[in-house]
């Protein structure tokens, strides 16, 4: 991958978050105050669903530019895994708003009101265009938090185009407790998939393993180089769900010249351009050399 191309991708996905983010914010502020207008709790939890989607592509775009930083001194990786940290606080504020949004629901469920259904009709062929826009413009996107969000977009496109269906059944049927309802069901959705996203999302903080990564098939690989005995110590863990550290030790059977050594080097270093590695550090040990790892104890040279 080429230095432009690499930062081309960026420059793109930088640019899309922020046309996103003001788009939704802009509807959000519109939606929360013709819910209201309308008298329609499911518009309401839509849009509590979108100041979610707001915040995540608010913080997301924040990450991005600084994703792109160099590393500093105290971030020597760079600033990758805070990416991580916007999709957790995001997921925090999706879960307060969808527990507002159920109690308002629960609410109207046991005090039935009507809502103006010929309002949620206009709104939701709105939702249904903007949040279209926005998710189309999104599903380019390549990292966790882009790929996060254009989903989240995409579920707001279905959350209008149920509001649509409701809107035209209340038109020909009123009544009072399918726009609670439906703004339960969509809630619990919310809530059902911040639960998948957070898990990831802790997973990646946890260190785990990534799984678009076959450890066991890279160490193969390294194995069948021409004078490798072993490998021990791999590692392997993400930045931000796109960009991984490698790291492993080498065992190298007997070896003749100084050129055999580099002609491993080399061949290591091809396997690693294979892999979506941002940083790997690999060990080589001489036949003659005991790993201190491996055994557990600590000599101690002076």
């Amino acid at each position: 991958m080429s230095h432009d191309h690499h930062h081309h991708h960026h420059h793109d996905s930088g640019k899309s978050l922020k046309t996103a983010f003001f788009l939704n914010l802009a509807f959000t502020i519109i939606e929360l105050v013709g819910g209201w207008y309308v008298n329609s709790v499911s518009i309401v939890s839509d849009a509590v669903h979108d100041l979610g989607d707001s915040l995540s592509l608010g913080t997301s775009w924040y990450l991005d530019r600084l994703s792109k930083k160099k590393a500093t001194d105290s971030y020597s990786f760079g600033y990758r895994r805070f990416s991580l940290l916007g999709a957790l606080i995001n997921a925090i504020v999706l879960i307060l708003g969808s527990v507002f949004v159920i109690r308002e629901a629960i609410l109207r469920i046991l005090s039935p009101e009507e809502s103006d259904a010929q309002g949620m009709l206009y709104f939701a062929i709105l939702g249904v265009a903007v949040n279209g826009y926005a998710a189309w413009k999104l599903s380019k996107g390549k990292t966790l938090n882009e790929r996060v969000i254009s989903w989240h977009l995409v579920e707001d496109v279905l959350g209008w185009v149920a509001v649509l269906i409701v809107s035209v059944v209340l038109l020909f049927y009123p009544s009072p407790y399918l726009d609670p309802a439906l703004s339960l069901l969509i809630s619990v959705y919310i809530l059902w998939n911040v639960a998948k996203r957070l898990q990831e999302t802790v997973f990646l903080f946890l260190q785990g393993q990534p799984t678009d990564v076959d450890k066991s098939g890279i160490e193969a690989e390294i194995r069948q180089i021409p004078h490798v005995g072993s490998t021990h110590h791999t590692h392997i863990w993400s930045l931000d769900g796109e960009h991984h550290v490698f790291t492993t030790h080498v065992k190298l059977k007997p070896i003749a010249s100084l050129d055999d050594l580099l002609e491993v080097k080399n061949e290591l270093k091809r396997i690693m351009k294979k892999h979506p590695f941002e940083h790997y550090t690999i060990e080589t040990e001489i036949d003659r050399e005991d790993c201190v790892l491996l055994k557990g104890e600590h000599h101690t040279h002076h």
